[in-house]
């Protein structure tokens, strides 16, 4: 699994002209969404000015890059790809030119319907320079925008595109912050002392001393221009669909959203996890880093021991969002070693987030039989995983799924564990703390809050309620209760 991408833009007041380092450090505390491109784009006050390039962050700034970026607002984005290849033209953001200017863009999430979206603007003219979703956007918005004001080609563009998206727009003096109707990708509202901030994660918000509002609500649009911020909500769901592996996985332990803190919802699974699968185990142990928080609540309710066996080398990649499979199992060597003193003799209870092939968590668990364990437990975070994500997480094909095709006693066999348990879907909702209906369990269940061609549809999570009048109109029911967000986005 990989997940998309982080995001950042940030408006500051007139008098100051230094955005592009604010972006910089918000964009080192999304890093983890995020590890093969990066890049930064400002306004000067005449024209985008843009950087970006492959690798981390701090490779691909320097202090010379970040001086010559200045500017009042800019936006920034981390890459981890799902739609378009991995190249220098896929980074982020995505500028485009227009009769009345430019727009740049930054995305996190996935367009069902992009290669349809791509094929009828190409057939009326429009000309592409990479093969990414998001410069699809950036062109649709192009062609609103020469037909509507700013809110209202916003709409007209989330009328046509269907999917999950977090977008933070440049063009001019202005930010626009967008989140998808459903609410699938995570996005915040933080202020700072010299202007305000929306960002994937409020974990950017507090590398910047700044101090976390509220999340953008699903269907919401926020316009920041001079260091403020005004709010409209252009659509309206029955119910969010808020990926689930954003509580799992993805986001950072200390990252706040839709009002919960990450790590308390993980500490929450790990005790659901040592209460559905308790087990003979002398030790508790996390496989580093995601199942640390995970592998504390195992502890604290079983009260087994709680001690690191497996040590991490942090100057690698996580395995987990690198694109290449090669690439994957020489990092699995590089980046775990084994304390062998805490394994030799002693019954362990391994605690990680997910297994999606397998192969990694097999020679993790080799490893630590190889130094001496008596017996390997492994506890897992998530339920199975048993579909692929359409919607901003490549994760991998449905044959290449592990539990899509084998029981969890098969699984069990495969990564040579002597016990295996999954925390149970009830258990996670639970522990997360979100109704089951506010949730996007498509990789769980194989039922997605989208119309996806030859995937089952959360019918109930699809209904459009009602698309909202602009500020200051009174709310107009443009849609029938009961249609289906997809059909009515087509």
């Amino acid at each position: 699994m990989h997940d998309a991408c982080g995001v950042v833009g940030i408006s500051l007041k007139e008098n100051c002209n230094n955005v592009a380092k604010s972006v910089y450090y918000a964009l080192y505390a999304l890093q983890h969404r995020g590890q093969e491109a990066a890049g930064i784009a400002v306004h000067d006050g005449k024209a985008i000015r843009i950087h970006r390039g492959m690798g981390l962050v701090a490779e691909v700034f320097n202090d010379a890059q970040i001086g010559l970026l200045r500017g009042s607002v800019g936006i920034g984005h981390a890459r981890y790809p799902t739609t378009g290849r991995s190249c220098i033209e896929n980074t982020q953001p995505v500028m485009v030119r227009y009769k009345d200017g430019a727009i740049a863009v930054a995305h996190n999430g996935n367009l069902v319907n992009s290669a349809l979206l791509r094929g009828q603007l190409e057939q009326s003219g429009d000309i592409f320079n990479s093969s990414s979703d998001t410069e699809v956007i950036a062109h649709l918005l192009v062609r609103e925008l020469l037909r509507h004001d700013l809110p209202e080609a916003m709409r007209a563009v989330m009328r046509k595109i269907v999917g999950s998206y977090t977008l933070v727009f440049l063009f001019g003096d202005t930010i626009l912050a967008v989140r998808d109707p459903l609410g699938i990708k995570p996005l915040c509202l933080g202020e700072m002392d010299t202007g305000m901030i929306v960002a994937s994660e409020s974990a950017a918000i507090d590398t910047l001393n700044g101090k976390l509002i509220r999340d953008v609500k699903p269907g919401e649009m926020l316009v920041l221009r001079n260091g403020e911020v005004k709010s409209y909500r252009l659509a309206r769901t029955q119910n969010p669909a808020h990926c689930i592996f954003e509580y799992i996985y993805f986001a950072r332990p200390d990252s706040i959203m839709d009002g919960r803190l990450i790590y308390d919802a993980r500490i929450n699974i790990g005790q659901k996890l040592a209460e559905e699968h308790p087990t003979d185990a002398d030790t508790v142990s996390p496989i580093p880093d995601s199942g640390i928080t995970l592998a504390v609540g195992y502890h604290k309710h079983s009260g087994i021991s709680y001690k690191e066996c497996l040590m991490k080398n942090r100057y690698i990649g996580r395995t987990f969002i690198m694109p290449d499979q090669g690439m994957r199992e020489t990092a699995v060597r590089l980046k775990m070693n084994v304390i062998k003193p805490n394994v030799q003799g002693h019954k362990l209870v391994l605690v990680d987030d997910s297994i999606v092939r397998g192969t990694t968590s097999r020679r993790i668990v080799d490893m630590v039989r190889k130094a001496g364990a008596e017996k390997v437990n492994v506890r897992i975070g998530s339920p199975p995983i048993m579909a692929p994500c359409y919607l901003g997480i490549d994760m991998a094909s449905r044959e290449e799924l592990i539990a899509a095709y084998k029981t969890v006693a098969g699984v069990e066999a495969v990564i040579n564990a002597d016990s295996l348990g999954y925390v149970s879907h009830k258990g996670l909702v639970e522990a997360i703390g979100i109704p089951k209906e506010h949730l996007c369990m498509g990789c769980l269940t194989g039922m997605y809050p989208l119309e996806i061609p030859g995937e089952k549809c959360v019918a109930a999570q699809t209904k459009l309620t009602e698309y909202l009048a602009l500020e200051g109109e009174d709310d107009s029911l443009l849609l029938k209760k009961g249609q289906r967000l997809g059909t009515v986005l087509k």
